[in-house]
């Protein structure tokens, strides 16, 4: 007899962006005449740079000659964008060879899919509040019994996260095999410093441990803090860093990221990077040479100072989200090295009842923090992913809550 895979009878019957849209659509049509801004979803609105524009333009004339067309990508990846990367790691102290980086379409896709890798057995670290990708994707796979009272999946690790914690993770109070770690942080907008990321090195090499680095906003931080895990001593023996060009380059609407997996990271006797390029192979037929050529613009002299532009008007944006909450007496987070800023929601309300304050009352759409694990209720994360006009009139909006 068919069946399907009875995991997915486990998890919510719809994802969390799913109910946030459900929720407007129902005011929109309460409210045909309403303006709403939205500033939940962490998509972008700055358009491309212009030299990925270029690249890309004049990709698309080279795939329509004979003499300059490609097909099929390598398993890995275009070799130009590789070297392109390879030289950016450079730049930081860091040496990685190119057959140590998988391109992809996107870090949600690799972060998602590197369990595959993984035997069920397995047992699985997760930041409390943090991405649910990273907990539905291995309710997928069987690596969770059943959801708990509290919030929080069976034989999944829930690493204390929360206010108390400055919004870190803290070491595993008990066995853990894979951990997810995400700095800068989504929701809570925290980035780890070197001695933070060197304990947990430190900790995944003495215990067997392999670390999931999601450096996915990496270029938002501006403090001197670690932009890759590989900054750290030891890491190439025990951390995947996954990176996206999509909120760095605008590229939420083309796709194209990378994961670094360095060949010294073995467990067991075998490669990880080996396994992982098996996978690919398989699974994943790689990314357009037209995508792959507007990347590796974003890596010239001209596209990094356009990346660089963008991501300051993102972050000008996060600040006046932060200063703007915290001038009515708001407890507010992020917005330094990260587009995303995390409040804390007034007294007798919970998430989701924060999420319909704005939307009635400011017609602003926001995320609620329980979508992010159960220490994410009674917090509720904003982004600066905006214009800059929209962002402004929001904070004046929220600015009249009758809190």
């Amino acid at each position: 007899m068919m069946t399907i895979n009875p995991q997915f009878q486990k998890l919510q019957a719809s994802y969390l962006f799913a109910n946030i849209g459900k929720k407007v659509r129902a005011y929109q049509e309460e409210h045909p005449q309403a303006d709403i801004i939205r500033l939940g979803i962490g998509d972008v609105t700055r358009p491309l740079p212009a030299v990925s524009i270029a690249a890309m333009q004049k990709a698309v004339a080279e795939m329509g000659a004979a003499e300059t067309f490609r097909g099929y990508p390598t398993d890995y990846g275009q070799i130009f964008l590789e070297e392109a990367i390879q030289a950016d790691y450079a730049l930081r102290g860091v040496n990685v060879s190119v057959d140590e980086i998988f391109l992809s379409d996107g870090a949600k896709s690799d972060t998602g899919n590197f369990g595959d890798v993984f035997g069920a057995g397995n047992v699985i670290a997760v930041c409390d509040p943090i991405y649910p990708v990273y907990v539905d994707t291995n309710v997928m796979a069987g690596r969770a019994g059943y959801l708990l009272e509290d919030g929080h999946w069976s034989d999944l690790l829930y690493l204390d996260c929360g206010e108390s914690a400055g919004f870190l993770p803290r070491l595993p109070s008990r066995h853990a095999d894979i951990v997810y770690l995400c700095s800068p942080n989504n929701p809570t907008g925290t980035a780890m410093n070197k001695s933070q990321l060197q304990a947990w090195v430190d900790w995944a090499n003495e215990n067997g441990a392999i670390l999931l680095f999601d450096g996915a906003y990496e270029a938002f931080i501006t403090e001197d803090l670690p932009r890759s895990i590989y900054e750290i001593e030891g890491a190439k023996t025990c951390a995947v860093e996954f990176r996206s060009f999509s909120k760095t380059a605008g590229f939420t609407g083309v796709r194209c990221a990378y994961t670094v997996v360095p060949k010294e990271l073995v467990r067991g006797g075998v490669s990880v990077n080996a396994v992982w390029n098996r996978r690919q192979a398989t699974k994943f037929n790689g990314v357009s040479y037209i995508t792959q050529r507007g990347a590796e613009a974003t890596f010239t002299q001209e596209g990094r100072a356009q990346v660089r532009e963008t991501i300051t008007y993102y972050l000008r944006n996060a600040n006046v989200i932060k200063t703007g909450l915290q001038s009515i007496g708001l407890s507010v987070w992020g917005g330094v090295n990260s587009p995303y800023i995390w409040v804390k929601v007034p007294d007798g309300a919970d998430s989701w009842g924060f999420f319909d304050m704005l939307l009635n009352q400011a017609q602003v759409v926001g995320t609620p923090g329980c979508g992010f694990g159960p220490a994410g209720e009674g917090y509720f994360r904003l982004t600066g992913f905006g214009t800059a006009e929209r962002t402004q009139t929001a904070v004046e909006r929220m600015q009249t809550l009758d809190l």
